[in-house]
């Protein structure tokens, strides 16, 4: 069993990178990957508890992409599997998106902290060391506080972009991310590209286009897909010769998601790691 997309607190998950692994083998499963935003920070981590647990480790990132158009930008995410983490273009831009995270983070609690009891003391108290500051750290504070029960309460009201108090961050187009994750000897794969729950998502010509930069797979099992766009995504995903994963989007207690839910091939990962630059850590 492998699932190929879950965070930890170096992002916006709210288990240690261990304990992801840990999480990994009690559900039975063989190879996880650490794919917290914008950042590399849990793979050590992680590392040290593949030998204890006995879960393989696939290191990866999910970087923060956009698809700009003309009524405005399409956020996009791109799981980055074994690439160099000393790479200095993708590098950049995770370090970019980070801090524009950070700065949007304290504007969105400040336009918060007018209607609801919540500062950006509140924020930073949900927010774990070194880790990329985010949404679910403000849907942290409002449930702290009370105003809201669960993270997806707080998405689907306050936090949502349709929302005065959502800001937006940077972020780079999509084609130039895919581009950045293979020069730096990685694989990318399109996470939830038809989770319209969240938000807008991209046309199939989109992803074709991107599958033309060089984008590797889509991420097709995934809770926020239904059955009909599962379909959907597969039968593009054959057209275009794109890899197909599953996976469950784990974030601790931060999500419903359990980890394993949905789970990725031996062969797709066989070809993932083909093509990266890392080799799986293998118990």
């Amino acid at each position: 069993m492998i699932d190929l997309h879950a965070h930890s607190r170096a992002s916006d998950g709210t288990d240690r990178p261990a304990r992801v692994l840990e999480a990994a083998a009690a559900a039975g499963l063989s190879v996880v990957a650490l794919t917290d935003h914008d950042t590399t920070a849990g793979w050590r981590e992680a590392a040290a508890a593949v030998g204890p647990t006995g879960v393989a480790l696939v290191r990866g990132t999910e970087v923060s992409t956009r698809v700009s158009t003309s009524s405005g930008g399409i956020s996009v995410h791109v799981l980055s599997y074994l690439h160099d983490p000393d790479d200095a273009g993708l590098r950049a831009e995770c370090e970019h998106t980070r801090d524009s995270r950070l700065t949007r983070a304290r504007r969105m609690a400040d336009r918060l902290a007018q209607d609801f009891p919540v500062t950006w003391d509140d924020v930073v108290a949900q927010t774990g060391t070194g880790a990329t500051v985010g949404r679910p750290h403000l849907a942290d504070a409002l449930v702290a506080a009370g105003v809201v029960a669960s993270r997806d309460e707080a998405f689907a009201t306050m936090l949502h972009p349709g929302a005065p108090y959502y800001v937006p961050h940077y972020a780079p187009e999509a084609a130039d991310a895919v581009r950045a994750v293979l020069a730096a000897g990685g694989v990318p794969v399109m996470a939830h590209p038809g989770a319209g729950a969240r938000g807008r998502v991209v046309s199939d010509e989109t992803i074709a286009e991107l599958a033309e930069a060089g984008l590797a797979g889509l991420e097709v099992d995934h809770r926020d897909h239904d059955a009909a766009t599962r379909d959907r995504l597969r039968g593009l995903a054959g057209e275009l010769g794109l890899l197909v994963t599953g996976s469950s989007d784990y974030h601790g207690t931060g999500k419903l998601n359990l980890i394993g839910e949905h789970t990725t091939s031996p062969e797709v990962l066989e070809s993932i790691e083909d093509r990266g630059v890392l080799d799986v850590l293998r118990p």
